[in-house]
């Protein structure tokens, strides 16, 4: 039984395409890797080769093998190591982008700070927590708001804004640089800086390890494949699309900064708005400054709007097959998961707070940017290994976009994939040495044991789940795993008033054949 929940609204190729840019791409990320100066080139063509080519490929594949079935990375990874580890990895999914929306809205506050034309003043403002905290609360709840209104009303809005707010800020950045090479400006990046990195100084690649996160989120479009015509076609046509636009925009657009602005002068949070400032006023043309500003905000909004409706999306419908307690399984009359999205937003509130506690903005920003890497990282792994097993759990499925003849490709991709992931989650535990973080016991505090929190939460939700959890509505159905359509055995266990592992949510259920834990 295949599952189609959709809305009737139908996203185009280049929406989809526009969306996964605007949810992957984030200009705020810029002065992180201008820091490197030509070496930053390296970072980026490493972090495309070994995680964003083989996660656009990869989901590729499993969206489209999947298009007709509800789940996104729960179905992804539950068909190949069990429904544990599906929820572990959808709740990941959706737990790292709650922890996510502080530090892309501490830019959000930044770019309206920046609206005036002192930059003095704006500076002084954008380094203010309390302004900076009302911000960033003011803009999630907005976002929230039209989320509630439906995937029409995001997929409209997240288009247009990631044009205004992300994809035209970007091409201005790369334009802005090439005139000010052209008409003789002077390049303040460290030029004797080689492309090739020095690899042993390995604090020094912990900004570079968060060009991992500014890749993340390929595979989040992939909760939207129902809502896409012929997905098999069209759904891998969108990644690909929306992957090349996300590299030319990071590189062109990280060089374009750096020319601007000297490495030993670049704030994680105010660098973008003060190179624009500056290329500004090298055109005489400062009027231009305000409504560049504005058009940031309006691109953190579409980013923001983008990720709130998706991995919640996910979850939700996770968490009516079962997984979930009914609480969460509420939904307004736009069928949109009122409950998952307002305890996300007391989320967002709470973890917004530690403005209190950090040493400052520029810490509070990395510290949670970390923590999210962390947590999504973990999500990548179990989607990389999934696809290998899949190989050969479902050897005969059908693919209507598949990676090779055989298994080889899918073992390189997946394989390179997994390993940069490993790599990257490594790094991310190292206190970069260009940030004032504050203590490092409270950084490795942080790191560590939201980390163990993070993944037992799911954990503790699976092995309490009940049967009354699991709504039984039509609309509610959810297809079945793989070997549930293929264990008679367990059926008849489960008729006996048995439970096994993964088959507790849909005991004396006509509709679903009985599972079994494959863990």
């Amino acid at each position: 039984m295949s599952t189609k929940a959709s809305t009737g609204f139908k996203l185009s190729v280049m929406t989809l395409a526009i969306m996964n840019v605007t949810a992957v791409v984030s200009l705020r990320g810029l002065p992180a890797e201008a820091i490197y100066g030509p070496s930053s080139a390296f970072y980026y063509l490493f972090a495309a080769i070994v995680f964003l080519i083989p996660t656009a490929l990869v989901a590729a594949e499993l969206a489209a093998m999947f298009s007709d079935k509800q789940g996104g990375v729960f179905r992804w990874v539950g068909e190949a190591f069990g429904p544990r580890s599906g929820f572990l990895a959808i709740f990941l999914q959706w737990i790292e982008s709650t922890i996510w929306y502080p530090t892309v809205l501490t830019f959000g506050a930044v770019a309206i700070a920046f609206i005036g034309m002192d930059q003095t003043y704006d500076m002084s403002l954008a380094s203010n927590k309390m302004f900076t905290l009302a911000v960033v609360l003011a803009i999630y709840w907005l976002a929230t708001f039209i989320s509630l209104k439906g995937l029409g009303w995001v997929g409209k809005i997240s288009k247009w804004g990631g044009m205004i707010g992300t994809i035209i800020p970007a091409a201005l950045l790369i334009a802005l640089g090439l005139t000010y090479l052209a008409t003789g400006g002077h390049n303040n990046m460290d030029m004797s800086q080689s492309f090739w990195p020095d690899l042993t100084e390995l604090d020094n690649l912990v900004l570079a390890s968060g060009i991992f996160l500014f890749y993340a989120g390929m595979e989040m479009m992939g909760i939207h494949v129902m809502e896409v015509n012929n997905p098999a076609k069209n759904y891998p046509k969108a990644i690909i699309i929306g992957s090349l636009m996300t590299v030319a925009i990071f590189v062109l657009g990280t060089f374009s900064l750096g020319l601007i602005i000297p490495a030993k002068e670049i704030n994680l949070t105010q660098s973008l708005l003060i190179g624009f400032d500056n290329y500004f006023k090298y055109l005489h043309a400062s009027w231009a400054s305000p409504v560049i500003a504005v058009a940031l905000m309006v691109g953190v909004l579409a980013g923001v709007l983008t990720w709130v409706a998706g991995p919640s999306k996910g979850i939700y419908a996770v968490g009516k097959a079962g997984y979930l307690p009914p609480f969460f399984q509420k939904s307004n009359t736009n069928g949109v998961q009122r409950n998952i999205l307002l305890v996300q937003g007391s989320i967002v509130t709470l973890f917004s707070l530690l403005f209190v506690v950090m040493p400052s903005v520029q810490s509070f920003y990395q510290i949670l940017s970390q923590l999210t890497v962390l947590l999504y990282l973990i999500m990548y792994m179990l989607m990389f290994a999934a696809a290998i097993t899949l190989r050969y759990k479902m050897k005969d499925a059908a693919r209507p976009f598949r990676l090779g003849r055989g298994n080889a490709l899918m073992w390189l991709i997946a394989g390179v994939g997994f390993a940069g992931s490993l790599l990257a989650f490594t790094l991310s535990f190292i206190p970069p040495s260009q940030i004032a973080t504050g203590s490092h016991t409270v950084w490795y505090g942080v790191l560590v044991t939201g980390c163990v929190i993070v993944v037992a939460i799911p954990l503790i939700i699976y092995a309490m789940r009940k049967p009354s959890w699991r709504d039984r509505s039509a609309t509610a159905d959810f297809a079945p795993f793989h070997w549930e359509q293929q264990s008679p055995a367990a059926a008849h266990i489960l008729q006996k008033g048995q439970t096994t592992d993964s088959g507790t949510a849909r005991k004396n259920d006509s509709t679903h054949k009985p599972s079994t834990d494959k863990q």
